[in-house]
């Protein structure tokens, strides 16, 4: 059970709302309808059972009530019998006789009508008149019941009458002790009466109890008056079970006999000791159980596949707004911070909805917000860094002004004060970012001149700039860091004379700078990172490649920035790609 319910939670776990919700209810549905089936089953096996002892109550207590009827009636003709000898002078009576021959003419059920003495000699026979020479009637059970009941009609079990020598039949009998006139004398003797099995028999094959159930009637002793297959039962070839009959009066009793459930359905009829007893055998209400349990479940299987896809409808329009939120959601994972979400149904996931929109919507904000902050954090650190070019090289330069001056190299003191002045002039450049291609030239020109000087020929350059492009716009700064990079890392520690030559031209609708060198080049495992990682620039001036790239990229966008190509030995070339701006466009 524990791994049931284990199995259970982790599916639960696991699955859709949509699996969950369906599976949860098509379980609950399904345990529902089967435990109803369970009872409703049991209930029709006790109720089908009821039924048919009811049924059969019912059958034979007409049954019985036809056969008292029929006693009731032969009982009156013995009575009527009776009268007509008492009536009479002697029993040879023309009378007389024509009355019994009218009775036997009218009963076909009646076999012979006979008068005895209390010697038991025949006294009159209708219409049979003569008995057989060892016929001992009195000690027949009929003679002796009826001399016992002093009037009252015996009635005989079933037996074969073999008193007379023109036949011998199956017969009931009815006896009564009676009194009859001979001349003069009084006379005591038995009025006897055969009954045949016929109208009984009637009675009872006209009772249908299924196809094989069947009735019987049996005596106080177990006697059978009447049984549908008697012949086999007193020749021992079939068995019926009478013991639980003669013990119930009246209700209904249930027997196996060889492996086969049936129910006794008894009735005692009237006063007397016969039992009517009805059979009914089960395995027909079990077949007929079993075609209702089979048409039931073909009725529970539907039923299940039907309530599965009305549940998997329901709960797809129920968690049709979940799945919409859900997969907003993915995407908003995936980084798609425009899903939005519209969705109808009920309030609660209405307000779900809405409150994902606003929460995507905040979200948005702050990383909007979050990027102007890191733009303009950026922005101010490179400031800081760009500014930080002046204090340093200008101590540097002023430096080297100094030891020429005390050397007495006037013309070369004049030439890098005037250089500075123009480049602090243009690095200031009343506070803005942007200016023209002409001064950023002019700036690396004069940066140029002054490292030069302090290099003491270390290196030559070479400066071409196409007409067109001077007035263009570009950023401030971003050549000499450059440049300065080229001075430091490529030529300072070369044996021979260094070169570095810096253009400036259009290219495929793109303003492009370039500055190359015949220096000592960059290794290739800094080479590939360079514009991904800082590097720390030994002297010089202070801002390094990564630098310029970030600001030419924080200003104009990703598809622009530094290309380096570069061979050990053989020098570095460092493209600039820009956008081309003609009017003014100052930085904020």
């Amino acid at each position: 059970m524990r791994k049931l319910m284990n199995k259970i939670t982790n599916f639960i776990t696991l699955k859709s709302i949509q699996s969950i919700i369906t599976v949860s209810f098509a379980i609950i549905t399904v345990i529902a309808m089967v435990f109803v089936s369970v009872i409703l089953s049991g209930k029709f096996s006790s109720t089908a059972k009821q039924n048919i002892s009811r049924s059969t109550m019912q059958v034979i207590e007409q049954v019985g009530f036809n056969i008292e009827n029929y006693k009731n009636s032969m009982i009156d003709i013995v009575n009527l019998i009776d009268e007509s000898i008492n009536k009479v002078n002697t029993t040879n009576s023309p009378d007389l006789i024509e009355k019994l021959d009218v009775i036997l003419d009218m009963r076909d059920d009646i076999v012979s009508i006979a008068l005895f003495s209390d010697k038991g000699n025949l006294i009159m026979g209708d219409p049979f008149s003569k008995l057989k020479n060892n016929a001992d009637i009195v000690n027949q059970e009929w003679f002796i019941k009826a001399v016992e009941n002093n009037g009252e009609v015996f009635i005989s079990s079933p037996h074969v009458q073999n008193l007379f020598e023109v036949k011998h039949n199956w017969v009931i009998s009815l006896s009564k002790a009676v009194t009859f006139n001979q001349g003069s004398e009084k006379i005591n003797g038995v009025l006897l009466i055969d009954l045949n099995f016929s109208s009984i028999e009637q009675l009872c094959q006209k009772v249908s109890l299924g196809k094989r159930g069947y009735m019987f009637i049996v005596d106080s002793k177990g006697n059978f008056i009447y049984h549908p297959q008697q012949q086999l039962i007193y020749l021992g070839l079939k068995n019926e079970d009478v013991k639980d009959v003669l013990k119930t009066s009246y209700g209904t009793i249930t027997q196996y006999i060889d492996r086969e459930e049936r129910l006794a359905t008894v009735k005692t009829i009237g006063n007397s000791e016969w039992k009517i007893t009805g059979i009914s055998y089960l395995d027909e209400f079990y077949k007929t159980k079993k075609d209702i349990t089979n048409f039931s479940v073909l009725i529970l299987l539907f039923a299940m596949v039907f309530i599965v896809l009305i549940f998997i409808i329901i709960s797809a329009k129920i968690t049709k707004p979940i799945r919409q939120l859900d997969n907003s959601m993915k995407k908003l994972e995936e980084g798609d911070f425009n899903t939005t979400v519209h969705i109808n149904g009920d309030k609660e996931v209405v307000h779900l909805a809405k409150t994902f929109n606003i929460m995507v919507s905040k979200i948005k904000q702050l990383m909007e917000q979050i990027v102007v902050e890191q733009e303009a954090k950026r922005r101010s650190e490179l400031n800081a860094l760009q500014a930080q070019i002046n204090p340093h090289f200008l101590y540097n330069t002023l430096d080297s002004i100094v030891w020429m001056a005390e050397n007495g190299k006037i013309e070369d003191v004049i030439t890098m004060v005037t250089s500075l002045a123009r480049l602090f002039r243009i690095s200031i450049s009343r506070g803005k970012n942007i200016i023209t291609v002409k001064e950023e030239i002019e700036h690396a020109k004069n940066y140029l001149i002054i490292q030069k000087i302090r290099f003491k020929s270390k290196f030559r350059f070479n400066i071409e700039v196409e007409e067109e492009v001077l007035q263009y716009k570009t950023l401030k700064l971003i050549l000499q860091p450059i440049i300065e990079n080229a001075l430091y890392h490529g030529i300072q520690y070369m044996v021979e004379e260094g070169v570095i030559n810096v253009s400036a031209k259009t290219v495929d609708n793109k303003l492009l700078y370039e500055v190359t060198d015949n220096g000592l080049g960059i290794k290739p495992e800094v080479l590939e990172n360079i514009l991904s990682y800082n590097s720390k620039e030994n002297g010089g001036a202070g801002v390094g490649v990564r630098n310029v790239h970030e600001r030419i990229q924080i200003y104009y966008g990703k598809e622009y920035g530094l290309e380096i190509q570069s061979e050990l030995e053989e020098g570095t070339r460092v493209k600039f790609w820009l956008p081309i701006e003609k009017d003014e466009n100052d930085e904020k």
